[in-house]
């Protein structure tokens, strides 16, 4: 299995376009793509709904798309050319659960794509990507135990480029502006340089 994982630093910041961008792009790869949400305490990987149910009833919930004309972010995925997308809902802490039922459907991919920062505690994949957005102050832990390995920077910006790294001054300036970076702006979410880094990185062609 070859794996790509994206990360962002916070929500709602274009992962998922940034995801489905390189799907795209990378048509011909057949991908399997992977969304992994987690829940906090109280709410359920079933449904995300309020849960009283303890971490070891309700762990994780692992399911497959099949509509590729949905609004879902797994839809949005075999919309873009994914040949499987699967939805990993998991509780906070229990990714480790669900990772022999999640191997096992990926056991026949050669070519997976990962949403997620915390599966970087489990997998070493071929390609790191880290979606920022400078206007957006918020900095997940988990985004941030990881940044240290992401390959790439994509910076999406609405109108003209920001500087990378300027509202999280807690960080080494050094780290953020030693990483490969690339502006992407909506709705593309995209552009030529980036596809030929990431098609160098994988040692594949553009599609």
């Amino acid at each position: 299995m070859k794996a790509v994982v994206i990360g962002g630093h916070t929500r709602n910041i274009g992962k998922t376009s940034v995801t489905s961008a390189l799907i795209r792009e990378f048509a011909p790869l057949r991908w399997t793509a992977v969304k992994i949400t987690q829940y906090g305490h109280g709410f359920c990987s079933r449904d995300g709904h309020a849960c009283d149910c303890a971490p070891e009833e309700h762990p994780f919930a692992l399911t497959e798309e099949t509509d590729a004309l949905g609004r879902a972010d797994t839809c949005r995925f075999l919309a873009a050319g994914a040949e499987r997308s699967l939805w990993l809902r998991v509780r906070q802490g229990q990714i480790s659960s669900a990772l022999p039922l999640l191997t096992r459907k990926l056991r026949q991919s050669e070519w997976v794509i990962i949403e997620s920062n915390s599966i970087l505690d489990y997998l070493d994949p071929l390609l790191y990507l880290v979606v920022l957005d400078s206007s957006q102050p918020d900095f997940k832990p988990s985004a941030r135990r990881a940044l240290d390995r992401a390959d790439v920077l994509v910076s999406v910006t609405s109108s003209g480029p920001r500087v990378v790294g300027q509202q999280w001054p807690e960080f080494d300036p050094g780290l953020l502006s030693s990483k490969p970076t690339f502006q992407v702006s909506r709705p593309r979410f995209w552009n030529p340089e980036l596809g030929e880094f990431v098609g160098r990185k994988l040692a594949v062609g553009v599609g």
